[in-house]
């Protein structure tokens, strides 16, 4: 049975005796792959088993160094690929819940997603790596509260505009909440810290502020006050300035073996894959001179590996996805399923505008942050939250089609 068979078969509304085309209250309802987008599922699969293929490529070196002597060569593999199989019963589980069902959790959800946050920064209770506490240790494996917390205020950020639909145009009374909101969020990730992750639901929750009706001028505020506040943030932290200087001179001696080091080494990376590349398995750059390259910096060794045919190829697929993502959230809205409409486009913003950061950081466009490339770099709980959230897409897909035919969602 192929990919395609299983997603079908795990459809709501839909029993192995029924006729084709009658959902179970005698609606019309889609039949198989036409009741959802079968490209997007077919774009994300092409990701995540490409980004398995480049995690072990970037990984099958590391237990070389010292530090990672009692790991096997296929370490990486073999969690990265028990990551695919649980996120990917994540993901059928989510596309079963309707979205109605994720507008009543969302408060819940960001008040979860709070509790976490405060809990990883208990003293031996988050788990710290290289000076930052991000992680809850599971038993064998670790969860990234940040993660959840991405997805939990997209939820929120949608339902509340929802339910401020009628004051939008009052700034204290519809936006000053949820900044309020989103700020306290962004001090319990700075407090990791998680400077990355607070940018990335600063913007999601500011691309739904203003896609869910908040006038122009008010939107400019808040990018204002964002740009401004994160400007503070770099010019009070020495460390954090450091790094925008490394980005600015990478090959300098003071930086070339510090803060520049990963940039210099991906832009060597990339510039030994010219066009083509040197081949799959053969980069150099990974054999213990590019820190972090299956997490981080996984796309210079795409680069150097398929060169740049490669990296136009993962910047392609990144940019339909977010194409379609967007215009599934548009045909949400147009058939006046709002809170839909916006989670569905704060996921595309939230895929896209991490994408831009990590390939931005890996060409030498942006300066060094702590961002995985979507659906690609190795870490449990990122690529189980990003397919959690592409299933809840596929869901208002699934609605929206279910809606056009005549059924209920």
């Amino acid at each position: 049975m192929n990919l395609s068979a299983v997603i079908a078969g795990w459809m709501p509304g839909r029993a192995r005796h029924e006729q084709p085309g009658v959902g179970v209250r005698g609606t019309s309802a889609p039949h198989g792959l036409h009741a959802f987008d079968p490209a997007l599922v077919w774009v994300t699969v092409a990701l995540l088993a490409w980004g398995l293929v480049m995690v072990y490529s970037a990984s099958i070196a590391m237990p070389d160094n010292p530090r990672f002597g009692r790991y096997a060569h296929t370490f990486f593999l073999g969690r990265h690929a028990l990551f695919l199989v649980l996120s990917f019963v994540a993901g059928l589980l989510a596309f079963q819940v309707p979205v109605a069902t994720w507008e009543r959790w969302a408060p819940w959800l960001f008040v979860g997603s709070l509790l976490l946050l405060v809990i990883v920064l208990i003293p031996h209770v988050g788990k710290g790596v290289n000076g930052a506490r991000r992680w809850l240790v599971l038993g064998p494996m670790s969860l990234q509260p940040s993660e959840l917390a991405k997805f939990a205020v997209l939820l929120y950020a949608a339902n509340y505009m929802v339910r401020k639909m009628e004051v939008k145009e009052r700034f204290f009374r519809a936006v000053l909440p949820m900044a309020v909101a989103v700020a306290v969020v962004g001090l319990l990730l700075l407090a990791e810290p998680d400077m990355g992750a607070f940018m990335v639901i600063a913007v999601i929750a500011m691309g739904i502020l203003f896609l869910g009706g908040v006038n122009a001028r008010m939107a400019f505020l808040i990018a204002t006050v964002m740009i401004v506040a994160f400007m503070l943030m770099i010019a009070l932290s020495d460390w954090r300035r450091e790094r925008i200087f490394a980005y600015l001179d990478p090959w300098n001696d003071k930086y070339a073996l510090g803060k520049g080091y990963q940039l210099s080494h991906s832009l060597i990376a990339i510039g030994r894959g010219e066009i083509f590349g040197v081949g799959l398995g053969g980069s150099v750059e990974k054999l213990h001179w590019l820190p972090e390259a299956h997490t981080d910096f996984l796309l210079a060794v795409i680069g150097e590996e398929f060169g740049l045919v490669g990296v136009l190829t993962v910047i392609g697929l990144f940019l339909w996805m977010t194409h379609r993502i967007i215009h599934i959230g548009r045909q949400a809205i147009a058939l006046d399923r709002v809170f839909a409409g916006l989670v569905a486009q704060g996921v595309g913003i939230w895929v896209g505008f991490q994408a831009f950061i990590n390939m931005g950081v890996n060409l030498g466009a942006l300066p060094t942050k702590g961002l995985t490339l979507p659906l690609m770099s190795y870490g449990g709980s990122a690529m189980l939250m990003n397919v959690v959230a592409i299933a809840v897409v596929l869901r208002i897909d699934f609605e929206n089609r279910t809606l056009m035919k005549g059924g209920r969602a």
